[in-house]
């Protein structure tokens, strides 16, 4: 932590205004002894430096000679000798955070060296203050784009950063906790946000795959010069309930897709959006009452997930069995069954099964179909798992 040298701050108080404790002060030196160095604080007092405050910045305090100004923090007002009390390392603390919000507020570019990682992002300090630069904040060239998302392969990624310069602005800081959080990806902001406006949603966009994760696919597109980085979701991969995009697509390919938001300095794409929608006539096929095989592909908390016909997947609820326990008693991942259409809804995706072993004769037609949550009503909104809030694109 840098001390409180007359070179590292500014005047903190008026010396025509009556002191108090916590005061930044800036003094003189007119003497020094063994373990003590007095200030002359003009008509404010004399100051004095000594015991563990002393100790504590012994190796700055004892070069100093008379005539030589520096700041220190009031610590008490009048000790029993009558001087103001002082402390040069509570002044060096506080005039760094001054510093580190001022550089904050002027969004000051600053070039830090990494000096360790973790599964969470690297670690650097700035003017002697531990920083952290999370992997949501890195820019889009250095973000670990790790297919399978496993934390033990984001870590090696990381580490090969240990030792390497990077140029970061201050994106929060906290003097309370003593945390400060750096951006990398902060400094692209503005050109992020121009190129962006050359864009509108809809627009058909080709690029190249550069990263493929748990979550989706990223791609570069845009003119030479000018490119940056789209997510697709992975709901956005395809129609059908895709379990690991790396299944569809791979690092290099080259893709076209649509725009479909632009939004928090970041464009979000989509690949299904130009496949045609195989729900989209599937109310003439199929209608409630009617019976339809079904191949079981995935069992899930609330209910399990049916494959009526490519890419066309209705959901038989939990509410039909009871237990998740009596739902995989019932049915095999891969079996396929006789079950009932209770509802479709061609615009929302959405096709809501019984499983006709379970109670063939309950009338279907007088009785409501069971209670959906949002996520058990759609097979197609299956949870997924999502990027962190912050995309490694964003400005």
């Amino acid at each position: 932590m840098p001390v409180a040298l007359l070179e590292d701050t500014t005047q903190k108080t008026d010396t025509q205004k009556p002191l108090k404790m916590g005061d930044i002060v800036e003094g003189t030196v007119i003497g020094t002894g063994r373990s003590a160095v007095y200030l002359d604080l003009g008509p404010q007092g004399t100051g004095i430096i000594y015991g563990r405050e002393f100790l504590d910045e012994k190796r700055t305090l004892k070069p100093l000679k008379i005539g030589d100004r520096i700041a220190g923090k009031i610590i008490e007002l009048e000790n029993d000798e009558g001087y103001i009390e002082l402390s040069l390392k509570e002044a060096g603390k506080e005039l760094t955070w001054d510093k580190l919000q001022e550089k904050k507020d002027n969004e000051e570019l600053l070039s830090v060296t990494v000096i360790g990682a973790n599964k969470g992002g690297l670690l650097a300090e700035i003017l002697g203050v531990p920083a952290f630069l999370p992997v949501s904040q890195l820019s889009q060239e250095h973000y670990p784009k790790i297919e399978d998302g496993d934390s033990t392969k984001i870590l090696l990624a990381l580490q090969k950063f240990m030792g390497k310069e990077l140029e970061v602005q201050i994106f929060d800081l906290d003097p309370t906790d003593q945390k400060i959080i750096l951006s990398e990806r902060s400094k692209e902001r503005k050109k992020i946000k121009e190129i962006l406006g050359q864009y509108k949603i809809g627009d058909m966009v080709e690029g190249e795959i550069t990263g493929v994760v748990d979550f989706g696919a990223f791609v570069k597109f845009g003119k030479e010069g000018e490119e940056i980085e789209g997510l697709i979701h992975i709901s956005e991969i395809d129609w059908q309930i895709i379990e690991n995009p790396g299944d569809f697509v791979k690092i290099g390919d080259k893709v076209q897709a649509k725009i479909i938001d632009l939004s928090n300095g970041r464009a979000s794409l989509s690949l299904k959006a130009l496949k045609e929608d195989p729900w989209k006539e599937i109310e003439k096929r199929w209608k409630k009452l009617d019976e339809v095989q079904g191949k079981v592909t995935k069992l899930n908390p609330f209910g399990a997930f049916i494959e009526i016909e490519p890419k066309i997947q209705g959901l038989c609820h939990i509410s039909e069995f009871g237990t998740r326990k009596r739902m995989e008693e019932v049915l095999k991942q891969g079996e396929t069954y006789a079950f009932q259409v209770l509802e479709i809804n061609a615009i929302e995706h959405r096709m809501s099964l019984r499983l006709k072993s379970l109670d063939s004769s309950r009338d279907v037609s007088t009785s409501d179909a069971p209670a959906e949550t949002p996520e058990s009503a759609s097979p197609t909104a299956e949870p997924q798992k999502t990027p962190e809030p912050e995309a490694p694109q964003e400005g």
